[in-house]
């Protein structure tokens, strides 16, 4: 997998196996390049603050001394895009409220890794606002928006707007090209109350806005900085609406 272009990288996990692992996905993913790789959150502050900023950080959480949600939340400036790596899927509620790129849950696949390097490249490519809090409305089928709370204020947001929606535990996010919202409900659940039979569901984490896709490739969707996965069992489905868009 190439990363195009090029982006610094740093590993930051106690344990010495896990940063081997990262290590050689890292070496396997043309474009990634690693500058160091660190057994210490303490340890990786300081070299963040002395040494010339870097594209991503490669971060475990559960560390002694400083844990890596404690390091994220006092990077030095400019911040690096970060892709949470965790034992642990108990995080990915604070993972997303530090605007994480990604959240791999150890073992990490290669595949995921990828997905992962992917997103956070074309965040850095494309910088997104901070992300804010969505409550899904009652479907509604003579509009196509919903209101998102931000600040205690509810702000319109036109579902035309919404590239996909992606699983995260128990909560959904909806994606634009330039924001994130948390929905508190699942993705089954989101599914259900859409009224806009454009949104399909392509994944078990995933589902998309079908008018908003500008490419399909090897089971991967791109919609505008992003790439969504087909999932295996949901191709034959997608395929076939595709005869109808």
């Amino acid at each position: 997998m190439s990363v195009a272009p090029s982006l610094t990288c740093i590993v930051v996990d106690d344990n010495e196996m896990n940063r081997l692992t990262l290590e050689h996905l890292i070496e396997l993913t043309e474009g990634l390049v690693l500058v160091a790789s660190l057994g210490d959150a303490m340890e990786a502050l300081d070299f963040l603050r002395h040494h010339p900023p870097v594209d991503l950080l490669l971060l475990d959480i559960e560390m002694p001394h400083l844990s890596g949600l404690e390091l994220a939340r006092i990077l030095p400036p400019p911040p690096p895009e970060i892709i949470l790596v965790t034992s642990h899927r108990d995080f990915a509620v604070e993972a997303f409220a530090l605007h994480a790129a990604d959240y791999l849950v150890k073992p990490v696949e290669p595949a995921r890794f990828q997905q992962a390097v992917r997103r956070a490249a074309a965040r850095r490519a494309a910088p997104t606002l901070p992300a804010a809090t969505a409550e899904l409305p009652a479907p509604d089928d003579h509009d196509q928006h919903l209101f998102v709370k931000v600040n205690n204020k509810l702000v319109r947001l036109d579902f035309g707007d919404v590239l996909f929606i992606e699983a995260l535990s128990t909560y959904s996010v909806l994606v634009t090209a330039t924001q994130r919202h948390i929905v508190y409900a699942t993705l089954k659940a989101v599914g259900e109350r859409l009224p806009f039979e454009h949104f399909q569901r392509v994944h078990r984490s995933y589902i998309v806005n079908t008018q908003r896709i500008d490419s399909v490739e090897d089971h991967l969707l791109r919609l505008g900085p992003y790439e969504v996965p087909i999932g295996k069992s949901y191709q034959d489905a997608f395929y076939r609406s595709l005869r109808n868009l």
